[in-house]
């Protein structure tokens, strides 16, 4: 996405102190252990953060080489749909630090990011979880969706191995359809109807 504005993560790291071997340290091991893992929680939702704050065209290539591990999944709403992909060419999934950047760079391309809302962000040992909300305007046709959003990620080593992002891609597809409609028939004892733009 175009400008994921300045999230502002304020990250606290959990430091823990080495002392001598003791009675004392031995029984405070658990709490030890428990503040290392604290604070690797805190290092991979702050990588996240840091590469949702690096996504502007001039500086998404240099994050993904940074942040992204060479052999990381970047799945974009969908494992894979080739009619969807023909209308939004970065779904699907794909790998390299390349696929994050490049997925990224085609929806500037096709369109503007007129809002990008984090409303919580979290982590859970190598499992990062953002949920908010963005404004995307199509290019094309100039229609605006606000669509919420998701996104798991999974950090090892300091590097993003994972990252799927799930919207409400009808609505993402919808704001590049100029005209038709589709016939649809979802209840089983109902009759089919049409939904969409008119010709």
């Amino acid at each position: 996405m175009s400008n994921f504005k300045n999230l502002g993560f304020g990250l606290v790291l959990a430091v823990a102190t080495a002392g001598a071997v003791s009675t004392a340290a031995m029984m405070a091991a658990p709490a030890a252990i428990a503040q290392e893992n604290k604070a690797e929680v805190s290092d991979n939702v702050g990588i996240v953060a840091d590469f949702l704050n690096n996504t502007g065209a001039d500086k998404v290539e240099a994050a993904a080489k940074r942040l992204v591990a060479s052999d990381a999944t970047y799945i974009s709403l969908n494992f894979d749909n080739p009619e969807l992909k023909q209308i939004i060419p970065w779904v699907g999934t794909q790998k390299g630090p390349e696929a994050y950047s490049n997925a990224i760079m085609r929806v500037q391309q096709f369109g503007t990011l007129e809002d990008f809302k984090v409303l919580d962000i979290f982590g859970a040992g190598e499992n990062v979880a953002v949920f908010g909300q963005f404004t995307y305007r199509a290019k094309a046709t100039g229609i605006a969706v606000t669509s919420p959003l998701a996104i798991r990620a999974k950090v090892r080593g300091g590097k993003i191995v994972l990252f799927q992002f799930m919207e409400d891609s009808y609505g993402t597809a919808s704001a590049f359809r100029v005209s038709g409609k589709w016939t649809v028939k979802t209840d089983p004892a109902g009759s089919p109807y049409e939904v969409g733009k008119g010709n």
